[in-house]
């Protein structure tokens, strides 16, 4: 599937802001079943300086740098995007849970993995949340056949409700109110994979909505709200979801606590990280400015139609 992907994120200042950096997670990571035809950003009013790099996790990353005064910042990120996820393995053939987990502290092929068993500031390993979790985890399960009764447990049992939280709530307090939005229960579920043992990922990105007539679409959120974007005509969402790791034979699975399914045609990679933090769009310093007002606007615009759409969702595996 090929998407083009325009994400603009405006800052309206109370006064004017003499000096500013950011810091941009905005250009999709090219991996092996995603290909970036093209990128771009621009931003008003035009930075002084401008460097591309990649960062910790192998994202690319974007730095302006502005030191003249000005009293709004725009900035707009586009890309043409061919995504292609691989299958994921039959649920049943993979390795037990506990059997990855013993892996991912002791098996030499658990590097790529490793720093993502430990606490990290939203999303620390927990021993409540791991609890919760306890009952699709019995000893010898299959690791992915774990992962899809939890996915669909969240789906299921969780309100997606924006405003209920904040970027500072806790994973504890999504637990107990059991509402939030995607960033929510995404930390919420890698939490939990954490505490258990299993190395786990946030994923930050975009879905493409498919909703039913009068009906909202996948992962639908408000104005402004972390992993949330402006809804509309054509319009889609920044959107968070979960990498675990199922052992060295299979890799990676990613799985969308929000919408109940595996990842597939209607996800795009910006990157990940371990936790929001890592991987925010637009992260910067300013010197002046006082109070601001954000409006974000995202489009995720598919440019072909597969003949044949298979149904994706996790109930297939």
């Amino acid at each position: 599937m090929m998407y083009c992907v325009r994400h603009t994120t405006r800052y309206t200042y109370d006064s004017a802001v003499d000096l500013g950096t950011h810091l941009l997670h905005l250009t999709p990571r090219a991996l092996p079943w995603q290909l970036v035809l093209n990128s771009r950003i621009a931003a008003d009013p035009a930075p002084s300086r401008q460097r591309e790099a990649t960062d910790h996790f192998g994202n690319s990353i974007t730095w302006l740098f502005l030191d003249s005064p000005h009293e709004h910042f725009e900035v707009t990120a586009e890309a043409t995007v061919r995504v292609r996820f691989p299958t994921p393995p039959l649920a049943a053939e993979t390795l037990p849970w506990d059997a990855v987990a013993t892996a991912a502290r002791l098996g030499t092929a658990a590097w790529q993995a490793a720093e993502f068993l430990f606490d990290s500031p939203m999303a620390p390993a927990g021993e409540a949340t791991a609890a919760w979790a306890a009952p699709c985890f019995p000893p010898g399960r299959p690791l992915l056949e774990a992962l899809l009764d939890l996915n669909a447990g969240i789906r299921r049992d969780f309100a997606f409700r924006p405003g209920a939280t904040t970027l500072a709530t806790p994973v504890q307090e999504v637990l107990r109110q059991r509402a939030g939005v995607c960033q929510d229960f995404s930390h919420l579920m890698i939490s939990a994979l954490r505490g258990l043992g299993l190395p786990a990922r946030y994923v930050s990105g975009y879905v493409r909505t498919r909703p039913a007539p009068g009906a909202a679409g996948l992962g639908a959120s408000g104005p402004g709200q972390p992993g949330g974007a402006t809804a509309g005509r054509g319009a889609d969402h920044s959107h968070a979801w979960v990498g675990c790791w199922l052992g060295p034979e299979h890799g990676w699975v990613d799985l969308d606590p929000t919408n109940g399914l595996v990842v597939a045609e209607d996800h795009v990679v910006l990157g990940w990280g371990r936790d929001y933090g890592d991987v925010s769009p637009i992260r910067g310093v300013v010197l002046g400015g006082g109070a601001h007002e954000l409006a974000i606007a995202v489009d995720l615009q598919p440019l072909e139609e597969p003949a044949d759409r298979p149904d994706r969702a996790a109930a297939s595996f």
